[in-house]
C-alpha cells in the first residue's frame, strides 16, 4: 500500500491552500514549482448526458412518502463517514441503509435533507463532497483526494443521476446549527451532523423517524423484488462454486469455503450481504459462526449460510447443511428431514393475511413432533411448545424480513412486525434448525455435534408465496444429486 503524502485528515476538514505535512512523511514538503505543476495540465472528465439510476423513481416515491408522514418538520438522513480500522486505513464504506434507501446514492459523508416547503411538502437537497480541489492541490495531498482513492462523481454529476439537487456537504454544519422549527435526524452515523442539531432534535422525534423508516421497508417495490431475486441468483451461483471445491476446503479449513463465496460475491455483487457461516462438523451448532477457521472433514456436515449483496446493497440470505462426503448418515439424515419437514410446513404457511407468527408456529410445531417421537422430550406436544422445551434444540426464530438489511426492518414496532400481518411484496426467510451440541449429555450420543438448518427467501406474493431460493435444492435426495451432479 502506497504511503501518503499528507496525514489522514478528512478532506472537508482540510485547509483552502495548505495541507499538514504528514508526520513521517518521505518528502520535507512540496516545491512551488512541483505545485504549480500539478495545478496544471488536466483534462476535463465532467460527464454530461447522465442518466438517472434505475432507482430514482422509486426513490423519489419514498422521499414523497416520507415527507408527507412528518409534515413541516427538517428531516436529515446521514449517509456516515469512514472509519477507521488501523492507523490511517479505513474499513469498506457501506451507506446507511436509510440513506441509501432515500437516495441510491451510496458515498461517504453524503447528508439527505428535507427541507420544509410551505404548510405541505419537502424541498428534498442532498448534500455531497464535491470532486477534489485541483487548485489547493487536496486532490493528490489529500488521503481522500481523488488521485489516492478515485474519482467522486461532482455535484452536477450527481444531481443527474439521483435526480436530486446537490450541495456541497462541507456547507452543511453551519446551515444545520442555524435552522430553526422541529428537526429530525437519523442518529448513529454521523457525529458531525448530530452536534450540529444538538439543541434542536429529541430522541423521542428521531425514534419515531427510525421506526417509520424501518416500516417503511417492509413491502418491496418492482425494483426491490429485482434486485433480491439478484441477489439470491447470485447466492446460488456461489454455493455452487463451494460445492465444487470442498476437496480443498478439505484440504486447508472452512476459510476455503469462506473465500470461494466471497470470490462470487464480489464479482457479481458489492459484498457479502453479512458475515459468512461456514460451519463444518460441530461448529454448525454454533448458530453464527463467523470465524470459519476449523477443518472440513469428511463424514462431517457443512452448514452454509450466506447472502451476496447486489450493488444496490440487497442482500440474499440462504442457508443450507451439506454433507461433506456428498452422501448424509443415517443420522443426519433423519435429522435433516425432520428440518426440512419443518420448514416445509413454515413455507405452505406464507400467505396474504396470514399472521407474521404462523409460519414460525408451523415450523416448530413439526420439531416438537419430531423430538417428541424421538425420546428426546416427553410430550405431549402441546406441552412441550407451551413451555418452550424444544427451544434447547431449535434456539432460533424461524425467520425474519429481508432487505437492504439481512435482518430489515428490525427497528420496526412489534405490532406492525411479529403481531403483524403478511402483505404482498414482504420477503422474509424461512430458516428452522435443529442443534445438538457436543456437550449435551441429554441426547443420546449419536446426535451429539449434528447441526442442520435449512433457509430460503420467500416473497409473499398476491394468491400466497415464491421461493425466490428454489434454484437450491432441499430435500435431501435432491441434495445429494445435486453435488455429485458438480463434482463431475
Amino acid at each position: 500500500m502506497a504511503d501518503e503524502l499528507t496525514p489522514e485528515t478528512p478532506e472537508e476538514e482540510q485547509p483552502k491552500q495548505t495541507h499538514k505535512q504528514r508526520k513521517n512523511g518521505l518528502y520535507p514538503g512540496v516545491s512551488d514549482e512541483l505545485a504549480e505543476s500539478m495545478r496544471t495540465g488536466w483534462a476535463d472528465t465532467e460527464l454530461h448526458g447522465l442518466e438517472p439510476i434505475a432507482q430514482a423513481a422509486h426513490t423519489a416515491a419514498r422521499r414523497a412518502a416520507l415527507s408527507e408522514r412528518f409534515p413541516g418538520d427538517r428531516i436529515v438522513v446521514p449517509a456516515g463517514r469512514l472509519k477507521t480500522r488501523s492507523n490511517d486505513t479505513e474499513y469498506p464504506f457501506r451507506a446507511s441503509t436509510e440513506y441509501a434507501y432515500l437516495t441510491g446514492d451510496q458515498t461517504e459523508n453524503g447528508v439527505l435533507v428535507l427541507e420544509p416547503s410551505g404548510d405541505i411538502g419537502h424541498t428534498a437537497t442532498v448534500y455531497l463532497l464535491p470532486r477534489s480541489n485541483r487548485e489547493n492541490g487536496e486532490f493528490w495531498l489529500s488521503g481522500q483526494g481523488e488521485l489516492w482513492v478515485g474519482r467522486r462523481h461532482s455535484l452536477a454529476e450527481a444531481e443527474q443521476l439521483l435526480g436530486i439537487p446537490a450541495k456541497d456537504v462541507r456547507e452543511l454544519p453551519e446551515a444545520l446549527a442555524e435552522a430553526t422549527g422541529p428537526v429530525r435526524v437519523v442518529r448513529g452515523h454521523d457525529a458531525v451532523v448530530e452536534k450540529a442539531l444538538t439543541d434542536k432534535v429529541t430522541a423521542e422525534r428521531d425514534e419515531e423517524l427510525r421506526v417509520y423508516l424501518s416500516e417503511a421497508r417492509a413491502v418491496k417495490d418492482d425494483f426491490e423484488i429485482g434486485e433480491l431475486q439478484k441477489a439470491v441468483d447470485s447466492t446460488v451461483r456461489g454455493f455452487e462454486d463451494v460445492v465444487k471445491v470442498l476437496d480443498k476446503a478439505e484440504a486447508t479449513s472452512e476459510r476455503y469455503i469462506e473465500g470461494t463465496f466471497f470470490l462470487r460475491a464480489r464479482v457479481e455483487g458489492n459484498d457479502v450481504g453479512y458475515g459468512s457461516i461456514c460451519a463444518a462438523g460441530p461448529h454448525a451448532c454454533t448458530l453464527h459462526w463467523v470465524r470459519n477457521d476449523g477443518p472440513v472433514r469428511s463424514g462431517d456436515l457443512l452448514l452454509l449460510d450466506a447472502g451476496v449483496e447486489t450493488h444496490s446493497l440487497y442482500t440474499a440470505d440462504v442457508t443450507r447443511t451439506l454433507p461433506i462426503s456428498g452422501t448424509y448418515s443415517d443420522i443426519q439424515r433423519k435429522v435433516y428431514d425432520a428440518v426440512y419437514e419443518a420448514q416445509e410446513a413454515g413455507i405452505a404457511a406464507v400467505r396474504p393475511g396470514a399472521k407474521f407468527r404462523d409460519f414460525h408456529d408451523a415450523a416448530q410445531h413439526v420439531l416438537a413432533e419430531k423430538l417428541v417421537e424421538w425420546g428426546l422430550l416427553e410430550g405431549p406436544v402441546e406441552r412441550v411448545l407451551e413451555l418452550g422445551l424444544q427451544r434447547r434444540w431449535t434456539l432460533h426464530g424461524t425467520g425474519h424480513m429481508l432487505g437492504m438489511d439481512v435482518h430489515d426492518c428490525a427497528a420496526a414496532r412489534t405490532e406492525a412486525y411479529v403481531d403483524g400481518t403478511l402483505e404482498p411484496g414482504m420477503c422474509l426467510t424461512v430458516e428452522p434448525g435443529l442443534y445438538f451440541q457436543a456437550d449435551d449429555l441429554t441426547v443420546p450420543e449419536e446426535y451429539r455435534g449434528i447441526g442442520v438448518r435449512i433457509e430460503d427467501d420467500i416473497l409473499v406474493t398476491e394468491d400466497g408465496n415464491r421461493n425466490l431460493s428454489a434454484g437450491l435444492p432441499r430435500a435431501s435426495a435432491e441434495v445429494e444429486a445435486w453435488m455429485a451432479g458438480l463434482k463431475g
